[in-house]
């Protein structure tokens, strides 16, 4: 049985990440970049990310494959938690790891990967926010339809269940599933991940990214 942390009570921020691995990571990028350009995009969007946390907050690292333990913190640090996520199809591993957060004691759970590059500070407040007041569940929607971020006070099981993932329909169905157990839904405004070279362009465009990147 996971042990609660001295974080009881508090918020925990769930990171899905790879590990930065060269021809792993940003595989439709690498299609237009290479795998090295791709990887180098894919370490700054997570290290830009992972200075954008609120460290106030728990922050746990749940990264695939399972043997990348040492890896991940030789990248992001000790000073947080790391957590092999489940195997299986994206939703099994986000519901195994939310309800594995709120088993060590957290009072709400937020998932969100690394390849958003707007996401900050302020997301995190208004999600807080809206959980505390009024809502059961927060998503952050992407431009493709999908999210780039879901909170909760409460495992949710089914939400993550029946979901069409890395498809157009990812945030739709999700609302849809949110509507059908009765819950209480707040959207974030809509942002954009990346996931393609103009994408990646965009975010270098928008100060987010440094123009490195694309360098040789």
């Amino acid at each position: 049985m996971p042990q609660p942390s001295n974080h009881t009570n508090s918020a925990a921020i769930l990171l899905f990440l790879k590990a930065p691995r060269r021809g792993y990571v940003k595989t439709r990028l690498a299609h237009s970049t290479g795998p090295e350009r791709a990887l180098k995009a894919y370490r700054a969007l997570v290290e830009r990310q992972w200075a954008e946390l609120p460290h106030h907050d728990r922050i746990e690292v749940h990264y695939t494959p399972n043997d990348a333990d040492f890896e991940m913190r030789q990248w992001l640090g000790h000073e947080h938690e790391f957590y092999a996520q489940a195997v299986g199809e994206l939703g099994v591993r986000l519901e195994h790891s939310v309800e594995q957060a709120f088993e060590r004691g957290a009072k709400s759970v937020f998932c969100i990967g690394g390849d958003c590059p707007k996401l900050d500070q302020l997301h995190f407040e208004q999600a807080t926010a809206a959980l505390q007041e009024d809502c059961d569940v927060v998503f952050g929607p992407t431009e493709d339809g999908g999210y780039y971020l879901i909170g909760l006070n409460a495992p949710q099981p089914e939400l993550f269940q029946d979901i069409p993932w890395s498809s157009r329909n990812t945030l739709d169905a999700s609302v849809q599933k949110a509507a059908s157990l009765g819950l209480r839904v707040k959207l974030l405004e809509m942002l954009y991940d990346i996931d393609e070279v103009t994408e990646l362009q965009r975010a270098i465009a928008d100060g987010r990214l440094s123009a490195k990147i694309m360098e040789h």
